[in-house]
């Protein structure tokens, strides 16, 4: 064994008893390496102070031992930071890759612009995660480019019968029947939805869809002047209420299509003197960290972040090896908190 110079595979190969082809794979994670094998390559690795060139195993494998977050959301009218919900997701994705062996390349990019070939043909990253809200309508040419032109990317959202790309994504129907389900056994019944319900936002569209089952399971209509448009930011939020308000419909709930929308419905409940829960009860959807401080503390649907991140990375790596990857659903979990706790009438 060599014991001067620069250390190499050959001299961990050496003290742990396996062939060089062995460490390389072992290095690299492959399930061909059985776990004994692997713990004495890494005791071995240990004990020389082994440390992996990357740009030589770059070279040899054609991998940039990189992946590639790109997170897309046009600048809004109230100049808000990115969606803290996807901040979550990006501290879940940056530990995945962390321990999966890989760095992590992040961009963010509007979503007008042509953020799908900006490392189509780059070499920077062996697979794109997309993280973003927009129109799905008008982006799905965008996935369907990524895919034809054989990019490995995966995406955070809505899983749907004809898209062009694998997703992973929350069970959004289920998460708006129950805020439906709460609402109305808080004795709510005239239940206003704040959010876009149409196909050009499916996550919101499924929300809504499931709220409106638990309502017609209950014997009850949807009323369409009770759903107002908005997009994911308090601002929104906060006009879309004030609309409502101004319309003279009757509520006596919100269900808001994001915990962002919901901060801004109520800021404008305050201003009318309308009191939440007493008056209003409210509920927004992603359970992101502010949706506990606000005042009333905020009841919401919680995504586990922390599993998507962990299931984005995964799915990509497994796509870039080869593997037949499916879109998955993961469940979400309803959170109570006082902004919608009201004595049933």
């Amino acid at each position: 064994m060599a014991t001067k110079g620069k250390i190499t595979s050959l001299d961990i190969a050496y003290l742990a008893g396996v062939s060089q082809a062995t460490v390389s794979r072992a290095l690299r994670g492959s399930p061909l390496v059985n776990e004994e094998t692997r713990r004495r390559v890494e005791a071995a690795v240990k004990q020389l102070n082994y440390k992996v060139d990357k740009n030589a195993s770059n070279l040899r494998t054609q991998h940039s031992g990189t992946l590639a977050l790109l997170i897309f959301e046009d600048p809004t009218a109230d100049d808000s930071h990115i969606n803290p919900f996807f901040l979550s997701m990006l501290g879940s994705i940056t530990r995945a890759c962390a321990q999966q062996g890989y760095d992590l390349l992040i961009s963010f990019q509007q979503f007008s612009r042509d953020w799908h070939a900006d490392y189509a043909d780059s070499k920077k990253a062996d697979g794109i995660i997309l993280l973003g809200y927009g129109d799905y309508l008008a982006y799905r040419d965008r996935l369907a480019a990524l895919a034809a032109q054989g990019t490995k990317s995966v995406r955070w959202g809505a899983v749907l019968p004809d898209q062009p790309d694998v997703s992973i994504g929350c069970d959004n129907h289920h998460g708006g029947r129950a805020i439906g389900e709460h609402l109305l056994a808080q004795g709510c019944r005239n239940i206003a939805f704040i959010g876009d319900a149409s196909n050009h936002f499916p996550e919101f569209q499924d929300r809504y869809l499931g709220f409106a089952e638990a309502l017609d399971e209950a014997g009850l209509e949807v009323d369409p002047a009770l759903q107002v448009d908005a997009e994911t930011t308090e601002q929104s939020g906060y006009e879309a209420t004030r609309q409502l308000i101004a319309s003279g419909v009757p509520f006596d709930a919100v269900f808001a299509a994001s915990d962002l929308i919901a901060f801004g419905a109520l800021r404008a409940l305050d201003e009318h003197g309308l009191k939440v829960p007493e008056d209003v009860a409210v509920a927004g959807y992603d359970d992101i960290p502010m949706a506990r401080f606000v005042n009333p503390a905020l009841t919401t649907v919680q995504q586990d972040t922390r599993q998507a991140g962990e299931m984005l990375v995964d799915a990509l790596l497994r796509m870039i090896r080869g593997e037949k990857v499916e879109s998955t659903i993961l469940p979400v979990k309803l959170t109570v908190r006082r902004s919608s706790l009201r004595a049933a009438k």
